[in-house]
């Protein structure tokens, strides 16, 4: 009796005020030991003790609250799938060369027309003029072929030449032509070869391996440098047979990683199965430049299927404490209790409940909101009608 009247002199009922010394005497000791899982005991014992204590009126009149429902969601089936790169490829040499110079390493981020790899172009540039040169001869047996068809021409109208001399004059004319569009495919083949010796990169991307090193000789054929676009994205995934016809007719579905849910923009699925798994391939392009996403990433990829109900909460509402998760629950007495939680998937910003809250229950969306009001002084008039 004169414990209770003493506690009572410090304001509070009974119940609190000897909750509230159990939680110091466990915080000092294990303050005085120096043990950290006695420190998380008495952190614990502090939050479970102040959320029962939050039982008054007063406390809960400006709670954000929420009354859960069972609401509508896709009804999905997951499989594993793995993410790739829509555009991946190694570049190799058109042409034959000594490796001057390699611009770009490893993981370096390439853009689009830079040249990755420069090659000796001696022989090709001595082509190149060789080329040229032949153009400008071409250029100018042409014009006096031309020339000499025209004269010829005129003195067989007035009959001074014969019909011989004129064939002759117009075959000269026209093999004078076609050499000059030799030369000029010549020239063109020419200046391909010396652009053959500055390797560009087809798309902007980064580099995954290089192949060469500066002084080594490469072919036509050799592979100079891999890499790959993170821009755009989609996942592999091998669906089961008894999925497919489901898929097919919804054609929708979602990659799941780290806890985010991203939607496919695009379903492929090949009219074939794989004779060895009996699985259909599927392709799902990802949206362009999605975050956090990487070739080669395990993911999960949910197909939907379908409808169903699910009781949802918002995850700002989640209360996370270690290993336990609960949600800050007002009772029908306005009560507000601390109650752990079975969740199950997550649906953009809400999360799945599948035990420790029923539909039409009442949570607590904002839990800083009941700390808040346990760090608050109680009021006087709180202490008078706890007395």
């Amino acid at each position: 009796m004169f414990f209770d009247r003493t506690v009572l002199a410090f304001g509070g009922t009974v119940a609190q005020i000897r909750l509230n010394l159990r939680t110091a005497y466990m915080q000092k000791l294990a303050t005085s030991l120096r043990l950290a899982p006695y420190r998380y005991i008495a952190t614990a014992l502090t939050v479970l003790c102040a959320a029962l204590a939050v039982n008054s009126p007063h406390a809960q009149e400006s709670l954000p609250t929420l009354v859960i429902q069972r609401q509508r969601v896709p009804l999905e089936r997951r499989v594993d799938g793995i993410i790739e790169a829509v555009n991946e490829s190694t570049v190799s040499a058109q042409t034959s060369g000594r490796v001057l110079e390699v611009l770009y390493d490893v993981n370096d981020f390439v853009p689009a027309g830079a040249v990755i790899v420069r090659l000796g172009s001696a022989e090709q540039r001595a082509a190149f003029d060789q080329a040229q040169a032949g153009l400008t001869e071409a250029t100018a047996r042409d014009a006096e072929a031309r020339t000499q068809f025209d004269r010829i021409s005129m003195l067989f109208e007035d009959n001074l030449v014969s019909r011989q001399q004129y064939d002759q004059a117009l075959a000269n004319r026209d093999a004078a032509a076609a050499r000059l569009a030799a030369a000029r495919a010549a020239l063109a083949g020419a200046r391909e070869g010396v652009g053959y010796t500055e390797i560009t990169a087809p798309y902007a991307g980064v580099v995954t391996r290089r192949h060469i090193e500066a002084g080594e000789a490469v072919q036509p054929g050799s592979p100079l440098m891999s890499g790959l676009s993170l821009q755009y994205l989609r996942v592999a995934v091998n669906l089961p047979q008894s999925l497919v016809e489901q898929v097919r007719v919804v054609g929708k579905a979602a990659v799941y990683v780290d806890g985010r849910r991203v939607e496919a923009t695009r379903l492929t699925l090949s009219p074939q199965a794989s004779p060895e798994t009996h699985t259909f391939p599927v392709r799902l392009d990802l949206p362009e430049n999605a975050a956090d996403l990487y070739p080669g990433m395990f993911v999960k990829v949910a197909f939907v299927v379908g409808e169903t109900e699910r009781l949802l909460i918002p995850a700002a509402a989640l209360v996370e404490r270690s290993e336990m998760t609960a949600v800050y629950v007002q009772a029908v007495d306005s009560r507000v209790v601390l109650r752990q939680l079975r969740l199950g998937h997550r649906y953009q910003d809400k999360i799945e409940v599948l035990a420790g809250l029923d539909a039409g229950e009442t949570v607590i969306t904002d839990p800083m909101a009941v700390l808040e009001q346990l760090h608050s002084p109680i009021s006087s008039d709180t202490r008078d009608e706890a007395n």
